[in-house]
């Protein structure tokens, strides 16, 4: 069954590809996948499970980056982070306890305990071995020997029909003098202990999250961002109140940058150097992380022995079925440059083995894509910003500030605020964004009204349980149907959200 909820047949004898004609004297399969990340796996399955004969090959482990780098690791650092938010006001409900400290290489055993149990638990990898896929963990560098032929740097060589590329993406280098003294995300998650003091370069939402975690931490923040705001990609106020929320708990944000200088090392770290309106500035700390962005990881592919082209920005280029400029290789996840989120980038892999095992049938669809971060405080947002909004519609804006709310206020946790966005005349949701504590599955209450084309006073209607975060959205819901004049379900919305 494809996402369409239709079923096919595979082509060739039992379900299976048609037998190429090389003579290499390598077994050829159906489907060759390299990388192991959610746009590998959801691929192998996928194929596997339309009856192709699939082998799935990663430089590393199993999960790739999002299991062992990504969002499973940083977010379990961001549960410590919390936790140790929610110690310091324990005092606020009569809880006394000692000093609360942490202890950096113990919280680092937990953060590998946690990929371990996720990597040998997760139901993903037993379906896949349980589908029949040849799986080669720790293979090394995989690369091109010819269109069909892809040989690894540990000695493996394997051959597919077709080829379905799934290596993710790297942190973009800071091309500047110096800039060897610098680290990515990736050092810095793997630090045995705090540093005194972190400059984070980069305001985008790997940088603020890096930059929130070791702060909660203890870290001296200063959070360098070469644009007018940090989180340009968000609504203009979510990047407002979060700003306003580091710089209160003593992170130092310097935007408006012309450029970054250089590096160069001190007695006690790095300083880095800066132009801003025209004049010379620096910023020193004992650790510099550049988070600017992410490029494709293909620089060991060999692209050019298959004949796959990249577009202008390096990433792999691939149309609606996720074909590459190659018919039977295919890519899908972060190393095409789409929306680089662990949920698209599986649906991209699963979109991706339907193709290269049935032919182009099915296209990546239209979707609603709910993103955040899990930073203090939290911040989430789907569809429209405001910004945008107003220049293609009509709109109504309504916001519910979380200290308006029950649940913030009985965590102790008022900062923050919900906005929906709706179209006037279609009363259509077209955007949601949420900044405070759970703002990130909060969000999901609107992404699920949007995606089922909900109008505001149907999502206004719906009895959200009291008191809770999700309720906020339906609070915003039920203000926007008052302005729009419709009718907005009763006396029940006067009470407090």
């Amino acid at each position: 069954m494809d996402g369409l909820g239709r079923v096919g047949p595979c082509p060739g004898p039992r379900g299976r590809l048609p037998p190429s004609a090389s003579t290499t004297g390598l077994d050829m399969t159906d489907v060759l996948v390299i990388g192991a990340g959610p746009a590998g796996v959801f691929a192998a399955h996928r194929a596997a499970d339309l009856g192709a004969r699939t082998t799935l090959v990663t430089r590393e482990q199993f999960g790739g980056m999002a299991a062992n780098d990504g969002p499973v690791p940083v977010r379990t650092l961001a549960h410590a982070a919390r936790l140790m938010r929610e110690a310091r006001q324990l005092g606020r409900y009569g809880i006394t306890t000692d000093d609360v400290r942490l202890d950096y290489p113990r919280l680092l055993d937990r953060v590998r305990e946690v990929v371990h149990d996720i990597g040998t638990h997760t139901a993903l990898r037993a379906r896949v071995d349980g589908m029949g896929v040849a799986v080669h963990e720790h293979a090394g560098t995989a690369r091109f020997v010819d269109p069909h032929t892809v040989e690894t740097s540990h000695g493996l060589r394997f051959r597919g029909e077709n080829v379905i590329l799934c290596t993710g993406g790297v942190s973009r280098p800071l091309a500047v003098p110096g800039a060897e003294l610098t680290h990515t995300h990736s050092d810095a998650w793997s630090l045995r202990e705090i540093p005194p003091s972190m400059l984070v370069i980069g305001g985008g939402a790997t940088g603020v999250q890096v930059a929130s975690v070791f702060a909660a931490f203890g870290s001296r923040v200063q959070l360098v961002e070469a644009g007018p705001r940090i989180l340009p990609s968000e609504d203009e106020d979510v990047s407002a109140v979060v700003a306003e929320a580091f710089r209160e708990r003593g992170m130092v944000i310097i935007d408006h940058l012309d450029a970054v200088e250089s590096f160069e090392k001190t007695p006690d770290g790095v300083r880095m150097r800066f132009s801003r309106n025209g004049e010379a500035g620096s910023a020193e700390a004992a650790m510099a992380v550049v988070a600017i962005g992410w490029s494709a990881d293909t620089a060991g592919l060999n692209l050019p022995a298959a004949g796959v082209e990249t577009d202008e920005r390096g990433f792999v280029r691939v149309d609606a079925y996720q074909r590459t400029s190659v018919p039977h290789v295919f890519a899908a996840g972060d190393v095409t440059g789409r929306l680089m989120l662990v949920p698209q980038a599986a649906q991209s892999g699963f979109v991706a083995a339907t193709n290269a095992v049935r032919g182009p049938e099915l296209p990546l669809w239209d979707q609603i894509s709910p993103v955040g971060s899990f930073t203090d405080p939290e911040y989430a947002q789907v569809g429209l910003t405001e910004m945008k909004a107003r220049r293609e519609h009509d709109v109504v804006v309504t916001s519910v500030r979380f200290d308006a709310a029950a649940r913030p206020v009985i965590d102790g946790r008022t900062v923050g605020f919900c906005k929906l966005i709706v179209d006037r005349t279609s009363h259509r949701i077209l955007g949601c964004h949420v900044v405070g504590e759970r703002a990130v599955e909060t969000t999901q209450v609107a992404a699920v009204a949007m995606t089922a084309q909900l109008r505001v006073q149907d999502l206004a209607r719906i009895p959200l349980s009291f008191p809770t975060y999700a309720a906020v959205v339906g609070r915003a819901a039920y203000i926007a149907t008052r302005r729009l004049g419709l009718d907005a379900a009763g006396p029940r919305y006067e009470l407090p959200c």
